[in-house]
C-alpha cells in the first residue's frame, strides 16, 4: 500500500508558482518601462545614479530581449512556463487568484503581433537613444 502526504496539493503548488511568476513578470515588465522613465527623470532631477553602467546594461539588455523575442515571433518564456503551470492544473484562464486576475489584465492584452513588435522595436530605439542622450559612466 502506497501512502501519499502532500503538505500542499501538487494542484495547488502549480497555481502559488504560476502566480509567482507572473509577479515576476510584472516586475521584468515595471524595469523594463519603469528604466527609461527613471533615466530621464534622473537626467532632469540630476540623479547621479541613472548613469551606473550596470544599471544601463542591465535596463538595455532586457530591453534586447524583449525587442528580439518579438522579431522572431518568440512567446516569453515567462509566459510559457506559467501557462504550463496553469494548465497542469486544468486552469486555462486567471480565474485562481487575485494576483493572476489584476497582472493578467495588465500584461496580457489583445492586439496583433505586428503592432508589439513595432512598439517594443520603437520602445527598444528610445532606449538606445536614451543611452546617448543620458550617457553612462564608464566600467
Amino acid at each position: 500500500m502506497v501512502f501519499e502526504v502532500y503538505l500542499v496539493e501538487p494542484s495547488t503548488l502549480y497555481l502559488i508558482t504560476a502566480d509567482a511568476i507572473l509577479l515576476l513578470h510584472a516586475l521584468f515588465v515595471a524595469f523594463v518601462v519603469g528604466g527609461l522613465i527613471l533615466v530621464f527623470a534622473g537626467r532632469a532631477a540630476g540623479w547621479s545614479w541613472v548613469r551606473n553602467p550596470w544599471f544601463r546594461v542591465t535596463h538595455l539588455t532586457a530591453v534586447a530581449v524583449v525587442v528580439i523575442q518579438s522579431w522572431l515571433s518568440i512567446i516569453c518564456p515567462l509566459t510559457t512556463i506559467e501557462m504550463n503551470l496553469r494548465s497542469w492544473t486544468g486552469n486555462a484562464t486567471y480565474t485562481g487568484s487575485f494576483i493572476a486576475h489584476w497582472l493578467e489584465a495588465a500584461l496580457y492584452f489583445q492586439a496583433p503581433a505586428w503592432v508589439f513588435m513595432v512598439c517594443y522595436t520603437a520602445f527598444g530605439a528610445l532606449v538606445v537613444a536614451s543611452w546617448f542622450w543620458v550617457r553612462p559612466r564608464s566600467f
